[in-house]
């Protein structure tokens, strides 16, 4: 009988040959990118639709989808959103029972395209606009991945709760009594994102000692990272340890009383990369919208509709917010997060609950 997901043995044997796996790969040059041509515009259309597997927020999600139908008629988008960690198990789920229904996915956790790659379920497809515009290292060497969004996860507050003199700047500051009964907090076993900034603060800041004392603050525990600043927005908390930034920012435009607080130790680094799976549905259709979703038009709308960040060149930050180049982040590792992600995930939960 089969598995219905990578199991913990799985994740440990990909991670183990990461090493060795990175020397046999071969990189694809420029030269090989796929342009967006009307031959595969009338392709695509033939197909007439596409199912995406994402791990951002619904309302971008469906944003961008309705874009890419405007751009080209007679192709829908089907969104599937979930939490990254759930969009993993269900890939595993359906390619393990040989059902295959996505045509391209998103997650926040880069190193579930380790795994996937790993696994032999990504097509290679270069967008244009990756060769050209992005930095290499920002898309795999054999071209099964790049990365589409980039997010933060800051701390943040209610301003009709917290002064700004009184905010926190630091995740050492949340650690006073007084904040306790007031924190929210999204979880690894569920996002991706939050599974990521957990590693990168366990890795900078010497240990699991911090998530100790935090679990002692009675923390309002919630899944997803785009969870966390709507409870802020609605006065249900009157901070959040984590959560992702776009939601925070598209909160704040909407005239919601929040504010972002970026950490004195660094503020996580998410990216969200995106993929062709090897057995598409809809194979034309796919490499249609992955080289839409890279195209400079759809990275700005990411930008100054979604709240996000961009690595295209072309792409303007939106005015009004803070310039990641003003903030002390941390460094992302989508092969150090392979490697720990269970035990991530399971430690968390002794402290935190599931």
């Amino acid at each position: 009988m089969k598995k219905n997901r990578l199991s913990r043995r799985d994740v440990l044997r990909v991670s183990g040959g990461l090493a060795g796996y990175a020397l046999m790969t071969r990189v694809v040059s420029a030269a090989e990118a796929s342009a967006i041509t009307p031959q595969r515009i009338e392709a695509a259309k033939k197909e007439g639709k596409i199912v995406w597997y994402t791990a951002v927020d619904i309302g971008v999600a469906e944003k961008v989808g309705k874009a890419f139908e405007a751009k080209y008629p007679g192709v829908s988008v089907r969104v599937e959103r979930s939490g990254a960690e759930r969009i993993f198990q269900r890939i595993g789920q359906e390619y393990s029972a040989n059902i295959h229904t996505a045509d391209v996915i998103n997650s926040s956790d880069a190193g579930h395209f380790i795994i996937w790659k790993q696994s032999g379920w990504l097509a290679s497809y270069l967008p244009e606009d990756v060769a050209k515009n992005y930095p290499t290292e920002q898309h795999d060497a054999d071209a099964m991945y790049a990365s589409w969004r980039v997010s933060l996860t800051p701390m943040g507050y209610n301003t009709n709760l917290v002064k700004k003199e009184e905010a926190p700047k630091s995740y050492a500051d949340i650690l006073d009594p007084k904040w306790a009964g007031k924190i929210v907090k999204a979880h690894p076993s569920y996002s991706g994102t939050i599974l990521t900034s957990t590693f990168e603060m366990v890795r900078d800041m010497g240990g699991w000692t911090y998530f100790e004392k935090l679990a002692k603050q009675r923390i309002l525990q919630v899944q997803s990272s785009t969870e966390p600043p709507k409870k802020l927005a609605l006065g249900e908390r009157a901070l959040m340890a984590d959560g992702n930034e776009y939601n925070l920012l598209l909160l704040k435009d909407q005239g919601a009383p929040v504010e972002a607080i970026y950490p004195t130790e660094g503020t996580p680094l998410v990216v969200g990369p995106s993929a062709v799976l090897k057995n598409a549905p809809n194979p034309n259709a796919a490499r249609l919208f992955q080289s839409y979703l890279f195209t400079a038009e759809s990275q700005q709308m990411l930008v100054d509709v979604g709240d996000l960040r961009s690595f295209h060149r072309q792409v303007k930050e939106k005015s009004g917010h803070m310039p990641i180049s003003q903030i002390k982040l941390m460094k992302e590792d989508p092969a150090g997060v392979v490697k720990q992600m269970e035990d991530i995930k399971e430690r968390y939960s002794k402290l935190f609950g599931t």
